[in-house]
């Protein structure tokens, strides 16, 4: 009978430590893809712009951290007018939410290049600066490392055209990632 009680002590033991253990973590690094689809609108001028369905595709790399979350990402933007890409960093503020559900706000900063598309008729194609916002809610899955995030985003890049001085390109798109927490 000792031989019983022991082990019940010494598997919770047990138990208890590793939980303690996986509780103390503070970061979580994590890999992922995305999805997105919405429109785009390219402003030649003041008066002149083109707007189209888009889509994007990307992975992302990253830290997610008890209150914050950073990550790099690659995205590739397509339309009916312009293919590119974009390189990022993401910074996303976590909001108050329940166990499964938590709401998030975030801005990235990167580089939009490249274009395959109708527009170089119009004017050469540059490489920019572009700025995001996104806005939406992460839901956690129990008892896998995965996690799904699904947010509205906004992208906007001044001057993607090199010969036209007054060229604005704003992407937006409600999009799901899918997050592999390692």
């Amino acid at each position: 009978m000792k031989l019983n009680y022991k082990s019940v002590l010494t598997a919770a033991t047990i138990m208890v430590t590793a939980a303690n253990a996986n509780a103390g973590l503070v970061a979580d690094w994590y890999a992922g893809a995305t999805a997105g689809i919405g429109g785009q609108s390219i402003y030649l001028d003041n008066d002149n712009h083109k707007s189209f369905s888009a889509q994007s595709f990307g992975a992302v790399i990253g830290v997610d951290l008890p209150v914050v979350r950073f990550e790099a990402e690659y995205d590739y933007l397509n339309s009916d007018y312009t293919k590119s890409g974009l390189l990022a960093g993401n910074a996303y503020v976590k909001l108050p939410g329940l166990v499964v559900v938590n709401p998030y706000i975030g801005v990235g900063v990167g580089m939009l290049y490249g274009s395959d598309s109708d527009s170089a008729k119009y004017a050469k194609f540059d490489s920019t600066i572009a700025y995001q916002g996104m806005l939406g809610a992460t839901f956690n899955i129990p008892a896998l490392p995965f996690k799904i995030d699904v947010e509205g985003r906004a992208l906007i890049a001044p001057d993607v055209y090199e010969d036209l001085h007054d060229s604005t390109a704003f992407q937006y798109d409600a999009r799901v990632k899918l997050r592999y927490i390692f």
